[in-house]
């Protein structure tokens, strides 16, 4: 069984992930099994971080399918001599400190690079950071539970490994205990497998504060609902600190407890939303920086602009353009990034066209699409007019005259239409609303 596993979860991979990036990044590792968990070895750096942070959630999901009982997966660099792991399948695997809880339990790891201070804020997640650092300045004592959500890839994970670190900065002795919702699953499934429920309730319901990521995994599983609700309970009334992640607002999860539902939104329930432009740039920077790697102002903004659905995107395009310049020694200019991400941006301007744009602002107004063309200028229409320009303009490289001429106006129509809905997102709530609802319709 040990013996194959790895050759096994590669055959599963090459029916999830293109085989460029399966020759490139998967093939190049070797698998050293043991009793508790798979240690990938990767032959460089690169690879390792490539891995880490593209793959290593892909992994551990096929890990945990095929292998009869609970493995956790890390990734480091090496040849099969003395390792430390770069990254468990949810933390940073560091090795653990002299007289640490060697449970079987909870062996994800909180990543020390994941700080409050190094996540980036702006308009899409000030609310959340904010309520990060209340929980990290008084654990247990306010807003618990904290639940963070939101779509993937947009700073939820970074966000609690920073409140987990905070915590663990104020509080020396604290037991922090983050792990993510399928592995919690899946060790519980271990737990009543080999008789060892005890322990396992024992463990998580005497932790100081407990981390639990994509807790959107339970819904529909029903005994682990149950399990999880006693366990929640318990914390909440030893007023230990609860922190959760989920894809989406609790109450919208059709197949979680209602007394979940309820529980969760007992503290706080705060989203995290598809990231401006101005955050976008400054996370480019802010990771470029981290990395080594000279960004000049302009390929940001230009990265940017044209990337928009997440953080993780923005990611994936900073380390395409660092390895591509350093296999060809090319500085990184507007011209070279334009060259290098041409697929990445064609993928974008292909999703979103201005006829796309047209259709989808017309639904959700609930208007006619020739309505958008039409002369009539009454505000139900002018407004959803306007939206639908601005969109335009940002979403998509067209001019102002080419955009004018979709919608049957002249360029200063369009260039008002712009300028008219800056000033109203500014100002009406409502609206600003709408336009962040349109743009995640359109991105994502």
């Amino acid at each position: 069984m040990r013996e194959d596993l790895w050759d096994r979860c590669v055959e599963r991979l090459e029916a999830e992930l293109p085989g460029k990036e399966i020759g490139t990044w998967i093939r190049p590792l070797r698998a050293v099994v043991s009793a508790d968990q798979v240690t990938l070895l990767a032959p460089n750096r690169v690879v390792m971080e490539r891995v880490r942070t593209d793959f290593l959630q892909k992994i551990q999901r096929a890990v945990s399918s095929l292998a009869s009982y609970d493995l956790i997966v890390n990734i480091a660099v090496g040849s099969g001599a003395e390792t430390r792991p770069a990254a468990s399948g949810t933390g940073s695997g560091a090795a653990p400190a002299e007289g640490e809880d060697y449970s079987p339990f909870a062996k994800g790891r909180l990543d020390p690079r994941y700080t409050l201070q190094t996540f980036i804020e702006g308009k899409s997640n000030s609310q959340a950071r904010a309520a990060g650092l209340h929980v990290a300045s008084s654990p247990g004592n306010v807003y618990n539970p904290l639940l963070i959500y939101g779509q993937s890839g947009l700073g939820k994970t970074h966000l609690m490994h920073g409140i987990g670190n905070a915590i663990s900065a104020g509080r020396e002795n604290a037991r922090i205990v983050y792990v993510g919702a399928e592995q919690w699953f899946n060790q519980m499934v271990s737990a009543i497998r080999f008789g060892r429920q005890a322990e396992f309730k024992n463990f998580y319901r005497s932790v100081d504060a407990l981390l639990i990521d994509d807790i959107h995994f339970l819904a529909g599983k029903e005994h682990s609902q149950e399990e999880f609700f006693h366990t929640f309970n318990a914390l909440i009334d030893g007023r230990k600190q609860i922190v959760l992640t989920c894809d989406r607002y609790p109450r919208e999860l059709d197949a979680l407890d209602e007394r979940l539902k309820s529980r969760f939104t007992w503290g706080l329930s705060v989203p995290i939303e598809p990231p401006e432009l101005e955050t976008r740039v400054a996370i480019l920077l802010a990771k470029a920086e981290t990395l080594g790697i000279r960004m000049p102002d302009d390929v940001a903004a230009l990265v940017a602009q044209r990337i928009r659905s997440n953080v993780r995107e923005l990611e994936g395009a900073l380390h395409r353009l660092n390895a591509s310049a350093r296999l060809t020694a090319t500085p990184i200019t507007t011209e070279f990034a334009r060259s290098c991400l041409k697929d990445m941006f064609a993928s974008y301007d292909r999703a979103v066209t201005l006829e796309n744009i047209k259709r989808t602002v017309a639904g959700y107004y609930n208007i006619r699409l020739t309505d958008l063309s039409s002369v009539r200028r009454t505000r139900t229409l002018a407004r959803p007019r306007q939206v639908a320009m601005s969109l335009a303009k940002e979403l998509t490289q067209h001019s102002y005259p080419e955009i004018g001429a979709a919608f049957g106006k002249d360029h200063t129509t369009v260039l008002h239409a712009c300028r008219k809905v800056v000033e109203l997102k500014r100002d009406d709530e409502r609206l600003r609303e709408d336009y962040e609802n349109l743009l995640r319709m359109l991105t994502n």
